[in-house]
């Protein structure tokens, strides 16, 4: 087998963690090419990856619909695939799995641990304990197709070159420190009000440092605009993926919530601390390599029923409250910890 495919979609975060166990692969396997499918902004995470492709189905053109993935599955056909690592495992690559069943191509899937996901989660009888890492998951499908990985060693990506934008935002501080405040639901995101104060006692206690704030969208970089220090960066619109990931891998440290931002910086092995509210570190979303002590959660004597949900989207009403138990002081603490390290 000289050729897979590998299906993971969507999910920054989902995403970011697959990259040291594609990079892993791509070490251990160098003579087997991967076409990995996924959308067309995250192909730099695979950049690095000389026997890496990554190939973009049109979802909403040609390639949707019961038809169209037919004509996804031709394609992938034509380039030679011989085995497929669905590391996504959605209804669509559920179809993808019967038309490959047709060519006797192997057809590998994650298990996703629901079951052991929901008693984590469930309110009544919850069962407390660690799962397995989502990254030993996507593993496990390449062990399946005949292609076992040693994951022993830590499999980081190097800080990337740097473009002229990226290298003059570096320029003139000693020390670098990136901020992503926000999170897809409000469960999993630190009050904006807190984590202003956060960055301005960053800003006061590093005074060569620079501090650069990460989003998206109108509303964010709307948020972000209001923060006015000389030593801060709005980062939100401001470069492409591309630079944004050169930016984040000359970090000297990341503060983010339970969200892509925290699995981009942990790519690279940039030291990273993570806020967590309704969900938590044991549902095996915990950004790669990091040690667990650099998580700030939640006080569950106060919020027992965490984690109520994987990604954060239910929570019984009061929870959403239930980061905020993390302190400013918290904060600060572990950022000072970590950089007293370095």
């Amino acid at each position: 087998m000289e050729h897979i495919a590998v299906f993971r979609m969507s999910a920054m975060g989902d995403v970011a963690i697959s990259v040291p166990v594609v990079t892993a692969f791509s070490e251990q396997y160098p003579d087997v090419k991967i076409t990995y499918l996924t959308r067309p902004l995250f192909a730099p995470m695979f950049s690095h990856l000389p026997n890496v492709e990554v190939f973009t189905p049109e979802l909403n053109g040609k390639h949707s619909g019961l038809i169209g993935l037919y004509k996804l599955y031709k394609e992938l056909k034509a380039k030679g695939i011989q085995g497929v690592a669905d590391i996504h495992n959605v209804l669509r690559t559920n179809i993808l799995k019967f038309y490959f069943k047709g060519s006797k191509i192997p057809f590998k899937q994650i298990n996703k641990g629901r079951r052991e996901k929901y008693a984590l989660t469930r309110y009544k009888f919850k069962v407390f304990e660690p799962l397995k890492p989502s990254f030993q998951r996507y593993a496990d499908v390449f062990a399946a197709l005949g292609f076992p990985i040693d994951l022993s060693d830590d499999y980081l990506l190097p800080p990337t070159p740097l473009s002229e934008p990226v290298e003059n935002l570096l320029n003139g501080s000693d020390l670098h420190i990136g901020v992503a405040p926000f999170a897809s639901y409000v469960s999993k995101q630190y009050p904006f009000d807190k984590m202003c104060q956060v960055i301005e006692k960053l800003s006061e206690r590093y005074p060569n440092s620079k501090i650069y704030i990460f989003g998206g969208g109108k509303e964010e970089e709307q948020k972000v605009a209001q923060i006015q220090l000389p030593n801060t960066e709005n980062m939100v619109g401001k470069l492409s993926f591309k630079q944004e990931l050169e930016l984040i891998s000359h970090l000297d440290i990341m503060i983010g919530m339970d969200s892509g931002n925290g699995h981009l910086s942990a790519m690279y092995g940039v030291p990273t601390i993570t806020l967590w509210g309704v969900t938590h570190p044991y549902a095996g979303f915990y950004p790669y390599g990091q040690p667990m002590e650099n998580a700030l959660l939640a006080d569950r004597t106060k919020y027992p029923l965490i984690p109520t949900s994987v990604y954060g989207k239910k929570y019984p009403k009061g929870y959403e409250k239930a980061i905020e138990t993390i302190s400013v002081e918290m904060i600060l603490e572990k950022v000072e910890q970590i950089l007293n390290v370095l």
